[in-house]
């Protein structure tokens, strides 16, 4: 981009200023929202060389991504996505072509979800990065929270969970060469889906609380249930993706453990009462994990599993 000035219009091009949200848009100091309910904001950063390689991701797969992430933050609150803010630190280096295509992918990504780009900042910088801010109003009953659960609710998961991990390492392992042998697997890393109708169906369906899998089923089960609860978890292989098998086959592990530490699956992980599960079962891929146990830990198929899973500071 020859200019900030230049910049902006092409940001202009690709994202509307007005919004019925947004009682002031771009172009002045601060944004103004219209008020009159309670709003959810989540924020994500996306770092090139931390959360994402050019080597695989294509201009277009980082501005979707960038984005997406956020997203589903808010479907796992069952909430409706309305706004975000974007923070881009630019390398001078990056062609036209690159955020034409960027900017292209993330704007589709928000028509989708109706979100207006409510402002942000750029600057200079040697490695591209991204931090995005989203908005979101209250579902049916209003937000959805962990820390809910009960010993014997019902655990539950909807979307594919190991999935972008075999994405991701068959990407590290191959390059480009892995959209071909695992397609749904690199896919599933490079677009996650947001999952916000069925956060909104769920939300409706009067669970007691949902959270986005980013970490790895092992790593966010024991934030989603809060200290003083367990669960125990019966994950038939069956249910696994094949992609999920087609790499644990090819490198020897075990596809349940692998699935267990996951990591930016953006699966959706919740708990309803036995009592009032028959709506969230009718959910288009709800799937039965297991169920939240009276004192902390986790089993797994009748095996206590104590893999921590990742950790941004360790690993």
């Amino acid at each position: 981009m020859r200019s900030e000035a230049h910049f902006l219009e092409r940001i202009d091009h690709y994202f509307p200023r007005e919004h019925e949200f947004l009682a002031l848009g771009r172009g002045d100091d601060c944004a103004v929202l219209r008020g009159g309910t309670d709003y959810c904001v989540t924020s994500d950063l996306f770092l090139e060389g931390e959360h994402f390689r050019r080597d695989y991701f294509s201009a277009a797969d980082i501005g979707y991504k960038a984005l997406a992430v956020n997203v589903s933050d808010l479907a796992a609150m069952g909430a409706k996505p309305v706004a975000f803010t974007m923070d881009l630190m630019a390398p001078t280096s990056l062609p036209d072509e690159f955020w034409e295509e960027f900017l292209k992918s993330m704007s589709g990504l928000a028509r989708q979800f109706d979100m207006v780009l409510a402002g942000g900042d750029l600057s200079r910088c040697e490695r591209l990065g991204v931090s995005i801010s989203a908005f979101g109003a209250p579902g049916a009953t209003g937000f959805l929270r962990r820390g809910n659960c009960a010993p014997g609710d019902i655990l539950f998961t909807v979307g594919d969970f190991g999935l972008a991990r075999a994405g991701l390492m068959a990407l590290e392992a191959e390059g480009l060469k892995a959209r071909e042998t695992l397609p749904s697997a690199v896919l599933a890393h490079l677009r996650p889906k947001p999952k916000v109708m069925i956060g909104t169906l769920l939300n409706a369906a009067g669970i007691k609380g949902l959270m986005d899998l980013s970490d790895g089923l092992a790593r966010d089960l024991p934030r989603f249930l809060g200290p003083d609860l367990g669960a125990t978890l019966t994950i038939d292989p069956a249910t696994l993706h094949p992609n999920v098998h087609a790499w644990c086959g090819r490198e020897g592990l075990d596809p349940v453990e692998f699935a267990m530490l996951g990591g930016e699956d953006y699966a959706l992980l919740g708990a309803v009462s036995p009592f009032e599960a028959g709506k969230a079962r009718s959910v288009p891929g709800y799937v039965e994990i297991g169920t939240v146990g009276r004192t902390p830990g986790i089993t797994v198929n009748g095996r206590p599993f104590t893999n921590p899973g990742f950790d941004h500071f360790t690993q």
